[in-house]
């Protein structure tokens, strides 16, 4: 798999939005690492610690402050830098945080993707445009089998409709303007949308989220608070997406038409694990702590998601390369080094390191299925 994207990136302007955020550091030391010239254009980091600064990332890259909600000055950005690739992934992120901030996150998240999309519209430099939205973003029945891409777009609360709106939004611009039937005829634009289950890795510290609560009461000694315990997610690497969002959009960019649509990025089925199972394995991973569970005063959180990958599988040639237990201990090793160093130079390099295992672990995989 690392064959098809592992060239493609090199010396290419690469935008992403929202890249101060957890996911967006991570995408844009590995495509600095792919030898892109990467240009972001977000607020500043949403929490304190944060990934971005703790490794030094607003020196290696063109940073650039600004709100998907300001039109102009991100048409002036994509006008200036002309980026080549564009991943949208700017957005309020947080379930809890769009019951009191509705009007905020329906803003950020549909009006932000709509002058994202309109920027790729009018600017001539974009050959491909990748809009990243969540698993959360279909209509959730709880049902026992994953979600497909086809599956009715919904969201019980402000955030995860405000995603389904993105969704629908970017299936929208793809018929109206991007066609990949018109595409080399009336544009040169190849757009996709990705949704990706619960991520997870070294550097997030989002509130209201599983691993960076754990990880801050664990870091302090004191009791982890868990409001849902047998809650079900399709927990995941936080590199794992993002391998698929690389991949796919080396793919567009050599074919604007084939792979032009909505995919889904999620772990194999036997490691959607519960939220109990999961910090008991922080714990162990961290050597010490303990949870209670408070089921009290929590908004609608549903019980059940799970996403079928099949299509990535199939079509792209992407899989899951850490199973769940794998993927908690490379986490707690990267928090546990970070609570233990107080060099950013180490951060760095630790976070680098854990790119490039996973690029070898990528190539293994890759002359696995060629032999």
């Amino acid at each position: 798999m690392i064959k098809n994207f592992k060239n493609i990136y090199k010396n290419k302007k690469v935008l992403i939005t929202g890249h101060t955020g957890f996911k967006g550091s991570w995408l844009s030391l590995w495509l600095l690492e792919l030898g892109a010239n990467v240009i972001g254009y977000s607020l500043e980091p949403p929490t304190e610690p944060n990934l971005f600064e703790s490794i030094n990332l607003k020196n290696k890259i063109t940073h650039i402050f600004g709100d998907v909600r300001d039109e102009n000055h991100l048409f002036t950005v994509f006008e200036k830098y002309k980026p080549e690739f564009v991943f949208h992934l700017a957005a309020q992120p947080l379930v809890r945080l769009s019951y009191t901030e509705p009007k905020l996150t329906y803003e950020t998240n549909i009006m932000g993707t709509i002058n994202v999309l309109e920027a790729a519209r009018k600017a001539n430099s974009v050959k491909v445009c990748i809009v990243i939205t969540t698993d959360k973003c279909y209509e959730n029945k709880e049902w026992i089998y994953g979600y497909r891409e086809i599956d009715p777009m919904g969201g019980y609360d402000p955030y995860s409709s405000s995603k389904g709106c993105a969704e629908l939004i970017t299936a929208a611009y793809r018929n109206s303007f991007f066609n990949p039937d018109d595409y080399g005829r009336n544009h040169k634009v190849a757009l996709s949308s990705v949704r990706a289950g619960n991520v997870i890795g070294g550097g997030d510290w989002g509130e209201d989220r599983l691993i960076p609560d754990c990880i801050r009461m664990l870091s302090q000694n004191k009791t982890i608070i868990i409001r849902n315990p047998k809650a079900i997610r399709p927990w995941q690497y936080v590199l794992e997406p993002l391998s698929g969002y690389l991949l796919l959009g080396a793919l567009m960019y050599q074919d604007g038409k084939r792979y032009c649509s909505a995919w889904n990025f999620g772990p194999n089925d036997n490691d959607i694990i519960t939220v109990e199972e999961i910090i008991k394995s922080a714990i162990r991973n961290w050597g010490t702590g303990d949870y209670k569970v408070d089921t009290s005063s929590q908004p609608h959180e549903a019980s059940l998601l799970k996403l079928d990958t099949s299509k990535a599988r199939i079509f792209l040639g992407w899989k899951p390369v850490y199973n769940i237990y794998e993927t908690i201990k490379r986490t707690i090793n990267w928090y546990k080094n970070f609570y233990n160093s107080t060099e950013k130079k180490k951060l760095y390099k630790i976070t680098v390191s854990e790119i490039r295992e996973y690029m070898r672990c990528l190539d293994n995989n890759y002359n696995k299925e060629v032999d």
